[in-house]
C-alpha cells in the first residue's frame, strides 16, 4: 500500500497555462498557489449524490420515449487507485454531445441538430471492485472557435466523486485513432505523450454485444505513475 503521495504523478495532468488553448490564458493563475488544508468536515462530508442514483441512470439511450440517433456504444471500466486496486462506491458521471456534436445547452448554438431523445448525461456508482458501466451514443466532433477551423475530437466528459464533495476529479475520454488529436490544444495540453494516451479508450471486442453495441474500455487511475490526466490540476 502506498503511504506517500506520489507528487511526480502531477506531471501527468494538463498545465494550467497552455497558450494554444486560449481560455487557459484567462483562467491560469499568475501568482504562486497557496496550499489550504481541508478541514475535517470537508474531508468527511457531505457525500454528494451517491444515494440518489437510480436504476437506469447509466443508460443514456432509454431516458426518453424514443431511441436516440447515432451509434450505440458501451463504455465501461474500473476506477482504480495508484496500486491498481478498484475503488468501490465512487460516483461516476458522464456528459457529452450527441451524435451530431451538439450539446443540450443554451450556449451551444452551432448548426447541428438536437436529438429530442438524447440529453447526454448519466451517472452510476462503482461496485465493490470499482467497476462502472454506461450505455450511450458515440458523440460527434464539433467546432469550438478556439482558432481557425478548430474542431474538438469526439469525447465524453467523465467525473469521479469520492466520499465527499471536495474529492471530485474530472477528465475526458477519447476514442482510438481520432484524426483530430494532433490539432486539438486541449488534448495536447497534457505534455507527456504516454499520459495523453491514458485519456484514449481502448476498443473492447470481447465485451461488444453482437448486433447491438460496440464497446470501449476506459479505466480511471486516481494517482500514481499511471494516473489518468485530470482537468482539475
Amino acid at each position: 500500500m502506498t503511504f506517500i503521495y506520489p507528487t511526480d504523478s502531477n506531471k501527468a495532468h494538463p498545465l494550467p497555462l497552455s497558450p494554444d488553448y486560449k481560455s487557459s490564458i484567462k483562467r491560469a493563475p499568475n501568482k504562486p498557489l497557496i496550499p489550504m488544508r481541508h478541514t475535517l468536515s470537508e474531508l468527511t462530508g457531505p457525500v454528494y449524490g451517491h444515494e440518489t442514483v437510480r436504476e437506469g441512470d447509466n443508460d443514456l439511450t432509454t431516458q426518453h420515449t424514443g431511441e436516440p440517433i447515432g451509434e450505440r456504444i458501451i463504455v465501461h471500466g474500473h476506477v482504480r487507485d495508484e496500486d491498481g486496486r478498484g475503488v468501490p462506491n465512487s460516483l461516476v458521471e458522464i456528459w457529452q454531445a450527441n451524435s451530431c456534436g451538439r450539446y443540450v445547452h443554451v450556449r451551444d448554438q452551432h448548426p447541428a441538430p438536437l436529438d429530442p431523445n438524447f440529453t447526454g448525461a448519466g451517472r452510476t456508482v462503482s461496485d465493490a471492485s470499482g467497476y462502472y458501466r454506461f450505455v450511450t451514443i458515440k458523440p460527434g466532433a464539433y467546432p469550438w472557435g478556439n482558432h481557425h477551423n478548430a474542431w474538438r475530437p469526439a469525447h465524453i466528459h467523465l467525473s469521479v466523486f469520492g466520499h465527499s464533495f471536495v474529492t471530485r476529479l474530472v477528465t475526458q475520454m477519447y476514442f482510438p485513432a481520432d484524426p483530430l488529436f494532433p490539432f486539438d490544444p486541449i488534448f495536447n495540453s497534457v505534455p507527456d505523450e504516454k499520459a495523453r494516451a491514458r485519456m484514449v479508450s481502448s476498443f473492447d471486442l470481447e465485451n461488444t454485444q453482437p448486433e447491438w453495441a460496440l464497446c470501449y474500455r476506459f479505466d480511471v487511475v486516481l494517482r500514481g505513475k499511471n494516473a489518468t490526466p485530470m482537468e482539475n490540476h
